[in-house]
């Protein structure tokens, strides 16, 4: 088979799979995004892929880890695609059964998620059924190339001359170029060709000039066409269907809604509390700003209308709740900082939010937990789960079932409608979005998400801090210098802050305003920087009187450890 052959069965193979992913998206608008199959596939893929492996995604891409699994999953089944083409070639049932076996792929995966129902299976099916039909188009039907493309070459190099007809893509024999057809013309795989019909006799030597297999140049041109067109179809036919998906979501709804005022307000931002210095994070993070770590490959679309919410298991009195109940009831805005477990020590997974709500205490008191009920498993829509220590949504910390953040309804990719904020824990075991369900039960009962793939059941904040200003790449000039960051310890609050230059004393910053010890705290330092290279360092001290240690520690299995340390350059 030569170069140029390979080239083109691995453009059939991978148009055949573009076709039945692209066709795939329409078909999940109506049976839902997840059910698409890369959605599907992928989501699989976050449940099962080893959990350094997950770490170091969410290290090297943050949060855009999620566009990077889709385009590698992608990526890799293009590759696949491609191979399939090239052994469709040889025989097109294995082609064919590639296909098959992908769309089985994609049914199984679909099938397999929470809340899934039969008709998930859906896009997978049509979409393989397209796939295979475009594979049989390129090798055995009206789009397929000159069979001589394929003819094997000889040890010389030239096309081999076998003593029958050579079969074509599908398996049919076919006339080789050149022999006579109907009425004294020549016969070509792309039809009869008004040349010259050499007659009967001795076979004549052919030359290496011509030799190579050649394609017939109405035959590519149908072939190129066809890619084109169904790669082009297919295209549309993705882009549209999740563009469809979006006008099916719920941002019209969403915009709909008007949060009532709360009866507690959050507490005014005491001046001073945000420097507004360049580099350094601003003491609210804007919505749009707000770190996002989630299994969620697309994300859900609950419509408020219709989600509830429903409290169960080792309860006194099992209660269900609408989103009209939550707006009805008493509502409180708090600050509260919420931080990633997979935050790497001076890593951005991390920000202040007003956060607008119920309090989780008072539904719990509503359904009269047991006395051994030590967890409190929130599912959400897609199945995700976990568990909180009852004991830290009954303590008085400010734990609110939430419906806004920063004066309008969640944003859709941070829980819209309802998620859980829970002050002093990581997400992991408490930041629950798409939230539509909480069970009490016992740690020693139920194992959440994160703890099977060896993560700690509990997961409270450990002390940090991190250096802003300067980073790591800036060239500063000799003199005053500003170093300026945050620290957090979130239901503790943060007691002191010090930084230091190349090991030398600890010098202590000076502390910003904050609104209470459910939030980070900016702090600055003034620094007479000297030219040469340097080490800055800072680590923080809680109110409790605990110094952030300087032992490194990686994220797993209950957040990472250890001082922020910075080189600069100074001129």
């Amino acid at each position: 088979m030569s170069t140029t052959s390979r080239r083109y069965a691995a453009l059939a193979g991978v148009t055949a799979a573009a076709v039945a992913i692209g066709t795939a998206e329409p078909v999940a608008v109506l049976t839902g995004p997840r059910s698409a199959p890369l959605v599907a596939v992928g989501g699989v893929v976050v449940d099962a892929v080893p959990e350094p492996l997950k770490q170091f995604a969410i290290d090297v891409f943050g949060t855009a880890d999620k566009i990077a699994l889709l385009t590698g999953t992608a990526l890799l089944l293009g590759g696949f695609a491609a191979l399939l083409g090239v052994l469709a070639i040889r025989r097109l049932a294995l082609g064919l059964a590639g296909i098959a076996a992908l769309g089985a792929v994609g049914v199984a995966a679909a099938l397999t998620r929470s809340g899934a129902d039969v008709f998930d299976a859906l896009p997978s099916l049509v979409g393989g059924g397209l796939g295979a039909l475009v594979l049989w188009l390129f090798i055995d039907g009206p789009f397929e190339l000159d069979p001589w493309l394929w003819a094997p070459p000889t040890a010389s190099g030239s096309a081999s001359s076998p003593p029958a007809p050579p079969a074509g893509l599908g398996g049919r024999p076919v006339s080789p170029a050149g022999t006579a057809g109907p009425a004294g013309r020549s016969v070509s795989p792309a039809g009869p060709v008004d040349r010259p019909v050499t007659p009967a006799g001795p076979p004549v030597p052919v030359t290496p000039a011509a030799s190579v297999a050649t394609v017939d140049p109405e035959s590519r041109r149908r072939f190129l066409t066809g890619t084109g067109v169904l790669l082009g179809t297919a295209a549309v036919a993705g882009l549209g269907g999740r563009w469809l998906a979006g006008r099916r979501g719920v941002s019209a709804a969403r915009d709909a809604i008007r949060l009532p005022a709360p009866v507690a307000p959050a507490p005014a931002v005491p001046a001073g509390a945000d420097l507004s210095l360049a580099q350094l994070a601003p003491y609210v993070t804007p919505n749009l700003g707000f770190y996002r770590i989630d299994t969620a490959l697309v994300v859900p679309q609950v419509n408020p209308d219709s989600w509830r919410l429903r409290i169960h298991g080792r309860v006194g009195t099992e209660r269900t709740y609408s989103y009209a109940d939550l707006l009805a009831r008493p509502l409180v805005e708090r600050y509260v900082t919420l931080a990633c477990v997979s935050n790497e020590v001076g890593g951005d997974l991390i920000g202040n939010a007003r956060w607008l709500g119920v309090p989780l205490r008072e539904l719990l008191d509503e359904v009269q937990p047991e006395e051994d009920a030590d967890q409190v498993v929130g599912r959400s829509v897609d199945g995700w789960t976990c568990g909180t220590p009852t004991a830290a949504l009954r303590d008085g910390r400010d734990a609110l079932l939430a419906i806004g953040m920063n004066g309008e309804p969640l944003p859709v990719e941070h829980g819209f409608p309802v998620r859980m904020v829970v002050p002093g824990l990581y997400g992991y075991v408490s930041a629950c979005k798409w939230v539509t369900e909480l069970e009490l039960t016992r740690f020693a009962d139920f194992d959440a998400y994160w703890v099977p793939r060896g993560w700690s059941a509990q997961g409270p904040i450990k002390t940090q801090s991190r250096i802003d200003a300067p980073r790591r790449r800036n060239r500063l000039t000799a003199g005053p210098v500003t170093v300026a960051g945050v620290a957090w310890a979130q239901h503790r609050g943060i007691r002191r802050v010090e930084v230091r230059v190349d090991g030398g004393p600890w010098q202590e910053a000076e502390l910003a305003p904050t609104v209470s010890v459910d939030t980070w705290v900016q702090w600055s330092w003034r620094w007479d920087a000297t030219p040469g290279e340097h080490k800055l360092q800072v680590r923080a001290t809680d109110a409790t009187g605990e110094t952030q240690t300087e032992r490194t520690q990686s994220v797993a299995p209950d957040g990472a450890t250890g001082w922020h340390t910075v080189p600069v350059n100074v001129r």
